[in-house]
């Protein structure tokens, strides 16, 4: 395992990101968890990264079930987030902060990240002195180190961290679909948070599963290397960069975790063979036009849609309606929206909630009317 030259306690450069755990009735399957999170750290990994809204609030409490309570604190690293939605003042940043130190079973977060910040939260942050509320934190030592993740344009990331040089850590959506997309300008990110010397851990490297489930010839195209998986590829490509600390990958069941390791436990970069094969699959997904979604669901479990519409799902039916023409994906549309009170695309009141809380930015009220074209014919 390489050694992590950010962060001496940070093992090797992969962490466990525990936004898409395995699930069971509604609630986080614990045992599978606990398997996954043995296999994770017998490898010899040991960073975990949450946030309270990952599962409504599960991902907090299982990892004080299955991580913390399970494993001698100096075995595993925590990372935890303060997020817009969990407080309006700078009064209340602490005593939400002591709860999730609560929820998590841990007496400290070896990193605390201000969420998801873009040019409209970074303001509301700003005016609540969150960034200096976390500071003390850190000072007290209940914070470890401090950092952001960050969903908007290159620019914003340059003003954020010119003016708080403090920040240790910055968390990037990067993968190779978004490294030079126009929209997500991983690739001009990264490049400032190289500049402002800041390592980099990695969110999204699979793209909420897109570089998983390929269309056929871009997976063709990676099958004929002889050897890795989709996914292996995707976070090796992440972690292939010289800045970053640790690539996150969110994990639903023990497969998908044994998968990951094979590829980053004896890490190596990408070959040039290799990234050109990416570079191919790269140019297939240009043509597809396919919605940049990445399934983390803040839309309809911070937003609360009030016609229950499961907004990723029916972007995931309309994607796989591009990129493979399946029959079958209009069979799957009818099955999202049947039953506990699912709306049809059609249904969007066009309240905007949605819009207002996606880390993309995504015109999903334009794009629910074009799902209803496809679909509700």
């Amino acid at each position: 395992m390489i050694e992590n030259r950010f962060f001496p306690e940070l093992h090797g450069n992969f962490g466990f990101g525990c936004m898409r755990l395995p699930m069971k009735d509604g609630s986080v399957d614990l045992e599978q968890f606990a398997r996954m999170a043995d296999a994770f750290t017998s490898a010899g990994f040991n960073y975990f990264d949450t946030a309270h809204g990952y599962i409504g609030g599960q991902s907090e409490t299982a990892i004080a079930k299955c991580v913390s309570k399970r494993y001698d604190r100096s075995r595993f690293l925590l990372t935890n987030k303060l997020t817009e939605p969990y407080f309006s003042r700078q009064e209340d940043i602490r005593p939400f902060f002591e709860k999730q130190l609560a929820w998590c079973g841990v007496d400290y977060f070896d990193f605390y990240l201000m969420h998801a910040q873009d040019h409209n939260n970074y303001q509301k942050f700003k005016c609540c002195k969150a960034y200096e509320t976390a500071y003390s934190l850190k000072e007290e030592g209940l914070i470890r180190h401090f950092g952001i993740s960050f969903h908007d344009k290159a620019d914003v990331l340059d003003m954020i961290l010119t003016e708080h040089p403090e920040i240790e850590l910055v968390q990037i959506q990067f993968n190779y679909v978004d490294y030079n997309d126009a929209s997500v300008e991983s690739r001009k990110v990264y490049e400032v948070c190289e500049r402002h010397g800041k390592p980099v851990s990695v969110m999204e490297p699979v793209k909420g599963g897109s570089l998983v489930n390929l269309p056929k010839e871009a997976d063709r195209i990676l099958r004929g290397l002889n050897g890795g998986s989709n996914a292996g590829y995707a976070l090796r490509f992440a972690a292939s960069f010289p800045n970053m600390a640790v690539v996150l990958s969110g994990m639903s069941d023990l497969a998908q975790m044994n998968d990951n390791l094979s590829a980053m436990k004896d890490f190596k970069p990408l070959s040039q063979a290799e990234r050109e094969a990416v570079d191919r699959v790269c140019a297939i997904f240009k043509n597809l036009n396919l919605i940049p979604c990445t399934a983390c669901r803040y839309c309809i479990e911070e937003s609360q849609c009030p016609k229950g519409i499961r907004i990723p799902d029916l972007f995931a039916a309309k994607n796989a309606h591009e990129a493979f023409h399946n029959w079958n994906t209009g069979y799957y549309y009818s099955n999202i929206i049947t039953g506990n009170g699912h709306g049809k695309a059609s249904d969007c009141l066009k309240c905007g909630k949605c819009e207002h809380v996606c880390p993309q930015h995504l015109p999903i009220r334009t794009l629910l009317a074009d799902v209803a074209a496809t679909f509700e014919k």
